[in-house]
């Protein structure tokens, strides 16, 4: 079976292999979230801050690698860069079923920080790579829905296995290995000419079309950081469900399993509109990000004056959906600010913001609530509520301009 790329088609097993490196990117700190509250009676040595550094470590070095490898796209075969950061992934896997003591754990999370930072901007950057139009939209859309049912699967199956023995959450760091074996026929398919067009056999070529970019660097820097500043704003906006709805859930007097339940929602509804992402584009074009703000804004809303399960989980879905919608579309906009020999530095970029925005998010939150002297649980969603209204208007007012006017 091939797919079609817009240009022509590739075999059924490349477009897997690149789906698969999507699902990787959902994979860093996940194991260690249902052990948090053992590690202490596991390793009773161990202090608060190697506790937090256990979490936290992977995040930390994604960041500088993440932009590593976009650079490093520009000099070394992507398919190689790929395979190493699959290798030290998969590495750090094995490493976290063998180690026995704290140390050992957050210099084996360094480690994968490491190696999913050099792989993610390759899942986007191979997607550029091969499609155009509106089959990389809708292959964006395809990747971030693939990214987030992982994360549903992968949380579900580390929490059961937290329950049968500790060192086993870590086994889904094993996951690369698949990877590995599929990155060989994304090799073949980039070497071989794995790609057919008009009816005849070609090479797949590193640049697809030439792009006439605004600036000496071969990248629109202005609309670059404007994409940047968006990606980032909207994590920042939605990701308090994630963290914050199990304080305000457990003040609302529901269990810790209810509030599972609410996060799987929220990161399951990101995942859908991946599918109609063509459509939806198609149907609101320059309001698109609008309507998503809006959407949003109304899951936070839900979330706020609900007391009930049901309107606290639509709440988590509306939300989820809204953020479901903006971020594949950043990422296909993305391609359109640098050449295509630049494109997967400019993708890296983008890509950093999404976790640069996880990590200060606790941060923002408790920064205005110890200034604003709010202890209210409530807090986090209301601040959210209000800058997300404000965006809103700052997407309606700039709907025509490059940040805001999708089309397909």
């Amino acid at each position: 079976m091939r797919i079609q790329t817009g240009r022509g088609t590739i075999p059924l097993i490349t477009l897997v292999g690149i789906w698969s490196i999507s699902a990787l990117n959902a994979l860093p700190g996940l194991a260690v979230s249902p052990i948090l509250g053992k590690l202490s009676v596991i390793f009773p040595h161990s202090t608060e801050l190697d506790i937090q550094m256990l979490s936290s470590l992977p995040s930390l070095l994604i960041i500088p690698f993440i932009i590593l490898s976009g650079k490093l796209t520009e000099k070394v075969n992507e398919i190689r860069l790929l395979q190493l950061g699959l290798v030290i992934f998969a590495l750090s896997g094995i490493l976290y079923l063998l180690s026995n003591k704290m140390w050992q754990l957050i210099a084996v999370s360094a480690l994968m920080g490491i190696g999913s930072g050099l792989i993610i901007p390759l899942s986007t950057g191979l997607i550029s790579r091969f499609f155009i139009g509106k089959y990389r939209t809708k292959q964006f859309g395809l990747s971030s829905a693939i990214t987030n049912f992982t994360l549903v699967l992968a949380t579900i199956l580390t929490g059961y296995l937290a329950e049968v023995n500790w060192r086993l959450p870590f086994a889904v760091y094993l996951l690369p290995l698949i990877s590995i074996v599929l990155s060989v026929y994304l090799k073949r398919s980039m070497e071989n000419g794995a790609m057919v067009v008009s009816g005849a056999e070609a090479k797949v070529p590193s640049v697809a079309f030439s792009v006439t970019v605004p600036g000496k660097y071969g990248v629109n820097i202005k609309h670059l950081v404007q994409l940047m500043c968006f990606y980032g704003l909207a994590t920042y906006l939605v990701i308090i469900v994630s963290f914050n709805l199990p304080f305000l859930m457990k003040e609302y007097k529901f269990t810790s399993g209810n509030s599972g339940l609410m996060i799987s929602l929220f990161f399951l509804a990101i995942m859908a509109p991946g599918f109609v992402l063509n459509q939806i584009i198609a149907f609101f074009k320059q309001k698109t990000k609008f309507i998503s703000l809006s959407i949003i804004a109304l899951g936070m809303v839900l979330i706020l004056v609900s007391h009930t399960e049901w309107l606290i989980g639509l709440g988590c879905i509306f939300s989820g959906l809204g953020y479901g919608v903006i971020q594949p579309i950043i990422y296909d906009k993305t391609t359109h600010t640098a050449i295509p020999e630049k494109v997967t530095l400019a993708l890296s970029f983008v890509m950093a913001m999404n976790y640069l925005a996880i990590l200060l998010c606790p941060f923002i939150i408790d920064f205005f609530q110890s200034m604003l002297h709010v202890k209210s649980q409530q807090f986090a969603f209301i601040f959210n509520l209000c800058i997300t209204l404000i965006a809103m208007v700052w997407a309606y007012v700039k709907r025509d301009s490059f940040l805001f006017d999708d089309k397909i």
